[in-house]
């Protein structure tokens, strides 16, 4: 497992993959195959792949700790630029296919919907995590900052499934919600138990 981890062609194979969603997406669009509602389509799919994308890179350090294979912290950056790549295309969707790119009728759709608000802030914080992957930035910042600030991502974690249950409540259908809420609150209660348990140490 470490040699394929390792392997030159590991994360041109991650990238690639990581971008099937998009490419399903695109000939969705071309093909016409996008349902009765494509724009209604392109939005909800944009967002749950948000998600699962959030969902795998919170996904990334348990498994290299209990697995053992710190190999696989080398995709994680990749992964989580993969997040921002998807909730840009999300915000894109949203802003063309349901608003025409009209700023006004944006800012006061986000005034008045709280899911939107929400949604709209999660993106919000998670942009300076994006423009801060890189080498250069955590020299800029500082180790110790850098870890500070991206601990945010817990923050837009929670605003995320927020986002989701209340665009939920209107259909009254909260089964995926729960999926993706068991899986973060999972994730995230392993680091807190890890953080206890090295305290207590």
């Amino acid at each position: 497992m470490k040699k394929i981890l390792l392997h030159p062609l590991a994360k041109p194979v991650v990238f690639v993959l990581c971008l099937l969603p998009f490419a399903w997406l695109v000939y969705g669009i071309f093909t016409d195959n996008l349902g009765a509602n494509p724009a209604e389509y392109l939005i909800r799919a944009t967002g749950d792949w948000t998600l699962r994308f959030l969902c795998i890179v919170l996904a990334v350090t348990p498994l290299r700790v209990i697995t053992g294979t710190p190999a696989l912290a080398r995709f994680r950056r990749m992964l989580g630029l993969f997040v921002y790549f998807y909730v840009v295309l999300h915000v894109i969707s949203y802003s063309w296919f349901d608003k025409g790119f009209e700023l006004e009728s944006i800012v006061k759709d986000i005034i008045k919907r709280p899911f939107i608000l929400v949604g709209f802030l999660g993106f919000v914080l998670l942009t300076p995590l994006a423009a801060t992957s890189f080498n250069r930035a955590i020299k800029a910042l500082g180790a110790k900052r850098w870890q500070m600030l991206h601990k945010a991502v817990y923050v837009i974690a929670g605003l995320g499934i927020l986002h989701f249950f209340w665009m939920r409540a209107g259909k009254n259908n909260f089964n995926e919600v729960f999926i993706y809420a068991g899986i973060l609150a999972v994730l995230l209660g392993w680091r807190v138990s890890r953080a206890l348990s090295k305290k207590q140490a």
